[in-house]
């Protein structure tokens, strides 16, 4: 049971002028707070420098206004912790198979809470960490990579020896219950700046993220909500649920994201409120990201998830993506609002990456129900994008109220039939140009939209709509163009 406990770390000994490593302190402090029955270790105004802090059950780390808790630089005090020896780590790569090299963890603990209306500063965190040792490597990066020499690649994944020491998280939890994130400020968070693995009854709420790689991860979580949360994240995913076998295979079920807004804005410019748009283009060769996503590690199942009242701003939009074995189904997507969309404003993915032990199968996408989506500045060589496999369709897809508009017209040649690349890793841009402007939909079945808009400022040889291999689609719309919608090897209606 929590006790009435506060330890003020100033009273603790800690210095708070950002020179001196006021890590053991802090540690000390959460460590007596523990024994004492529970309590709050209070950070007030000042700087601390700290590697690797434990946050252990039944304790709050409050950091104040003015308070910033600041990711020290490894050097000759120190390093964060290693870590952990869990043996090979074969279908996920480096950074979801680790929690202990953070800035803060916990593991196994249960009622904590970080919060307060302070600054997390990961200013000696990486966002560089090695790729899965996954034999078959296929789909394991992007298309858009494809051409990266090997150099500049090694540069984004460093080898495992290279991360003794560094740290590349913010806040790292596995197999935690009961944890509330709240109030706070994390700035250039390393890979990640919240990795929420196995945590049940967890709460994100009122946090401000602008970071160098992804914001919020939510790996197999369970009765989680993301609620009124900013996250900025040009290189990487801003919000983004997972299955990945990191601790498992495991399920991620009954999460809400809502009232949050996502955006790929130049990194430090959310904060600053300038919302700089210099940066063009992500590590992977695409346009910039910080979108909301489900997947991509897909290995385990996704249900009852629903995002409603957020807002995308230079993003690539709303991403619902099974190639690893997962099935994604009752999915609620409702009331949102996309400015500058910078690929496609929704892809749903059902591929056969399946980067899992042998045996693993094709996953499916079914009961997915979008509404209430207003889009503009679209990037106008992608659709809206709903990609199945022969023999393996998206099932009971619902679009209704949504409206779209595409900024421009499209510039070279698009294919009129993309190849399957049912092993490719997911990506809008992964299909180049869709073969229409508006909405694509291949090897789908039950798809339905109503009150479906769709504009564009340029000229397209494009059909707006066309449908392959998409059964007993039926579709209401609005388009600003001559003709209607094409149909291919299609019994649609």
């Amino acid at each position: 049971m929590r006790t009435g406990l506060v330890l003020d770390v100033r009273a603790q000994g800690a210095r708070g002028d950002g020179i001196a490593l006021d890590g053991p302190v802090i540690a000390a402090a959460l460590a007596a707070a523990h024994r004492a029955g529970g309590g709050i270790v209070l950070l007030p105004p000042g700087i601390y420098r700290s590697f690797s802090l434990q946050l252990p059950s039944r304790v709050t780390l409050a950091i104040e206004t003015g308070a910033t808790l600041l990711a020290a630089m490894p050097g000759p005090d120190g390093g964060y912790d290693l870590p952990e020896d869990r043996g090979p780590q074969l279908y996920q790569d480096f950074g979801h198979s680790h929690w202990h090299n953070s800035l803060i963890w916990a593991e196994d603990a249960e009622d904590i809470a970080i919060v307060g209306q302070g600054r997390i500063d990961g200013q000696g965190l990486t966002r560089n960490g090695p790729g899965t040792p996954w034999s078959a490597q296929r789909g394991e990066r992007p298309l858009s990579m494809a051409t990266m020499a090997p150099a500049d690649v090694a540069r984004l994944e460093q080898d495992a020896a290279a991360m003794r020491g560094q740290g590349n998280k913010a806040i790292a939890l596995a197999r935690c219950r009961r944890v509330t994130i709240a109030d706070l400020t994390i700035f250039r968070a390393g890979h990640f700046a919240i990795l929420a693995s196995e945590v049940e009854d967890l709460r994100c709420t009122g946090l401000t993220i602008d970071s160098n790689r992804d914001g919020i991860d939510l790996d197999g979580v369970r009765r989680a909500t993301v609620s009124r949360c900013r996250v900025n994240t040009p290189n990487d995913d801003a919000i983004v649920l997972k299955t990945s076998l990191a601790l498992g295979r495991t399920t991620c079920e009954d999460v809400t994201i809502e009232d949050c807004s996502v955006s790929g804005y130049d990194l430090g410019t959310l904060l600053d409120g300038s919302h700089g748009r210099t940066q063009q283009r992500s590590p992977d060769r695409d346009r910039v990201t910080g979108r909301i996503k489900l997947g991509t590690e897909s290995n385990g199942d996704f249900r009852r998830i629903h995002i409603r009242n957020c807002r995308f701003a230079r993003s690539r939009g709303l991403a619902i993506e099974s190639v690893d074995g997962g099935v994604i189904e009752a999915i609620r997507a409702e009331n949102l609002t996309m400015d500058e969309v910078t690929t496609a404003p929704l892809f749903l993915r059902l591929g056969a990456r399946l980067r899992g032990p042998e045996g693993t199968g094709i996953g499916a996408i079914r009961d997915i129900a979008v509404h209430g989506v207003a889009a503009t500045g679209i990037d106008p060589r992608f659709a809206a994008i709903l990609a199945g496999l022969p023999d393996h369709p998206i099932e009971g897809v619902r679009l209704s109220d949504i409206d779209l508009r595409f900024d421009g017209r499209l510039e070279g040649a698009f294919p009129a039939a993309p190849p399957e690349l049912a092993d490719a890793y997911p990506e809008p841009s992964m299909f180049g140009p869709t073969p229409a402007w508006g909405l694509w939909a291949r090897h789908v079945r039950g798809l339905a939209a109503t009150d479906l808009s769709l504009r564009r400022s340029g000229a397209d040889p494009r059909p707006p709509i066309l449908l392959d291999d998409a059964g007993d689609a039926r579709i209401g719309f609005d388009v600003d163009a001559p003709h209607r919608y094409h149909i291919v090897h299609s019994n649609s209606t």
